[in-house]
């Protein structure tokens, strides 16, 4: 069974990196770091979608000013 490769990044790289990140951060300090990331994604999803409600809701320029 083959890992899918993320960012080209096989299997045992994608181990390397998470058994560096464990002994940087301490298995107590990862839950906290996740939850960070997860709610910084959150909130520019949220971002994303009210920049495309207002891009939608505006007129264009050259309906804004007649000619």
């Amino acid at each position: 069974m083959m890992i899918p490769l993320i960012l080209g990044l096989g299997g045992q790289e994608l181990i390397i990196i998470l058994i560096i990140v464990l002994l940087l951060f301490g298995a107590k300090k990862i839950p906290e770091l996740m939850r960070g990331a997860g709610q910084g994604v959150k909130a520019f999803k949220e971002g994303m979608k009210e920049m495309d409600s207002v891009m939608k809701d505006e007129p264009k320029e050259e309906e804004k000013q007649p000619s």
